[in-house]
């Protein structure tokens, strides 16, 4: 049943970092539309075991898988995780 939902939101065609990031990202959200900032996802356990260069390609794949999105009234490095991915 995991594997079918992971399936059915995309979360089987990300590697382990991504998807521990996204997870990150999602963890520190409270609500649809909060702003999280690189820095917090990157402190966070497993993230904060994962080396800066692959963690930065995850963010950056997950920002162009579409479930992470940058803040549109903030500045660099803070995101926002679209839960909405996870209705499907």
């Amino acid at each position: 049943m995991l594997r079918q939902l992971e399936n059915d939101v995309g979360l089987s065609d990300l590697n382990d970092a991504e998807i521990e990031v996204y997870l990150a990202a999602y963890k520190l959200t409270k609500h649809e539309g909060d702003v999280v900032q690189s820095d917090q996802i990157r402190r966070e356990y497993p993230v904060s075991n994962i080396s800066p260069a692959t963690y930065h390609r995850a963010l950056t794949s997950l920002l162009k898988a579409g479930f992470l999105r940058k803040s549109g009234d903030s500045k660099a490095k803070h995101y926002v995780v679209q839960t909405s991915i996870l209705e499907k």
